[in-house]
């Protein structure tokens, strides 16, 4: 199954719709709220290797379900970030690939 930003972003948006009158809106002013959340996220990915080690995490089962999940929730909070600040997935695959094609010609 193909599983890509596009389909992440409606996901998303379906979401933000049923919460809406119960979660921060949508728009630039709360991404920067939404960029915090994701950090926070991050930070729970980052203990979970941190305290574990990267190959515990990777190879035991409830360690490795609780690293996606904490992914999850980043990649939940990415999304929110896009869409506040209007980023299509088309925008964001011109500057992957242009960041892609940079690197692979650094050196």
């Amino acid at each position: 199954m193909d599983f890509g930003i596009d389909e992440m972003q409606k996901m998303q948006i379906k979401l933000q719709n049923k919460y809406k009158d119960k979660w921060e809106p949508i728009c630039p002013e709360t991404g920067k709220n939404k960029l915090l959340w994701m950090i926070g996220e991050i930070g729970e990915v980052i203990d979970i290797v941190k305290k574990n080690g990267g190959i515990e995490a990777a190879s035991d089962t409830e360690l490795r379900k609780d690293l996606f999940e904490e992914m999850a929730d980043v990649l939940m909070y990415y999304n929110d970030v896009m869409l506040c600040y209007g980023i299509t997935a088309n925008e964001l695959k011109q500057a992957y690939t242009e960041k892609f094609e940079k690197n692979m010609n650094r050196w």
